[in-house]
């Protein structure tokens, strides 16, 4: 089997600067146990840690044991740890009476006498309107600067993708919106028998928004502070999925930290006696290990065993974070062996 270049201890020990880390990939590869674990490590270095859910499926609750949506919630057993899913409503309703205030000013402007509830409604059934506030809580906690690391458990990718896009789409929009209210305002005032400029609170707001856009664009992009770590099974689809988007988020100037491969059945605890089945998954992901491999040189951060029993709790995750660490014998803290992997265990 080809060997790891780069490990996951290895790797954060050389870029200690890394502030924000993501963790995406398909649904069910195990991102969410992936970003705990490797939380956990970044936690038992004295790094005071916050894991946050940016999947609107949260799963973090279920997995930690606690309930840690909408605030954050320092994790029992582990010291240096916080968790928090965050809670998209009160956003929502937050922008819904900032957009009402806009869009009443805008009508204003304009001399319109329809109602503004008609188009906040219509503006906020759109299904991305949930996406975007989710991008504000994301940016809000890394604008904060509470923690020494912030590290996300990210939706499937293709919403990951667009989650993290939002700073440059945002930028191309509100740059196209400033151009049409500075020309709208060019013709009121030459229209206007008065020279008197009126206050113009939507340009402000632009103006506001736009500078915080490039804030979330400088520090999404900056590979010191940055990276996103894909995690696959030694499956034909979780690989194309990784091999179709990591272009992308690279081409978007979102650092690519690495690929995590997880549930791998240890060839040595299958014996001859073995069942059939079990005997040709080992052989499939042995194939798929070399796609991996060839795909993803230099790229792969760690393989993780197939444990005995799904991960799930503080206990078990301190195993995974220990398997992560593993490769090339990095362990934040000894102790808690990985264990022998087993033929049949649970997805997380």
């Amino acid at each position: 089997m080809a060997e790891i270049t780069m490990p996951m201890g290895r790797h954060l020990s050389e870029h200690p600067a890394l502030k924000y880390l993501f963790f995406g990939g398909k649904g069910g590869v195990g991102k969410t146990v992936f970003a705990a674990a490797v939380a956990i490590g970044l936690a038992r270095q004295g790094r005071r840690t916050l894991l946050a859910s940016t999947n609107p499926v949260h799963s973090l609750t279920s997995l930690l044991g606690q309930d840690v949506l909408g605030k954050h919630v320092p994790i029992e057993g582990v010291s240096n740890l916080w968790a928090y899913e965050i809670e998209t409503k009160e956003t929502i309703e937050r922008s819904k009476v900032q957009i009402r205030e806009k869009i009443r000013w805008f009508l204003k402007f304009a001399d319109i006498t329809t109602k503004a509830d008609d188009f906040v409604e219509s503006a906020t059934m759109n299904p991305a309107f949930e996406e975007s506030a989710m991008f504000e809580n994301m940016i809000d906690l890394m604008f904060k600067n509470e923690y020494d690391v912030y590290v996300f458990d990210t939706a499937p990718t293709a919403n990951a993708r667009r989650l993290l896009g939002m700073s440059k789409v945002y930028a191309l929009w509100v740059n196209k919106m400033m151009k049409s209210r500075e020309e709208a305002r060019t013709l009121r005032e030459m229209l206007s028998f008065t020279k008197k400029k009126e206050a113009d609170p939507l340009m402000e707001y632009l103006v506001s928004f736009r500078d915080r856009m490039e804030h979330a664009r400088v520090l999404l992009t900056d590979p010191a502070l940055t990276a996103f770590y894909f995690v696959t099974l030694a499956e034909a689809l979780p690989i194309a999925v990784v091999m179709r988007f990591i272009q992308w988020f690279k081409d978007f100037g979102i650092p690519v930290g690495g690929v995590l491969v997880n549930m791998v059945i240890d060839r040595a605890s299958v014996g001859p006696d073995a069942a059939e089945f079990v005997k040709n998954r080992v052989a499939m992901q042995q194939e798929h290990m070399q796609t991996i491999w060839r795909e993803f040189d230099g790229a792969v951060r760690a393989v993780v065993p197939l444990f005995e029993t799904e991960v799930r709790g503080v206990p078990m995750l301190q195993r995974l974070c220990d398997a992560i660490y593993a490769a090339d014998g990095v362990k934040p803290v000894p102790g808690h062996g990985a264990g022998r992997p087993q033929e049949v265990a649970a997805r997380t």
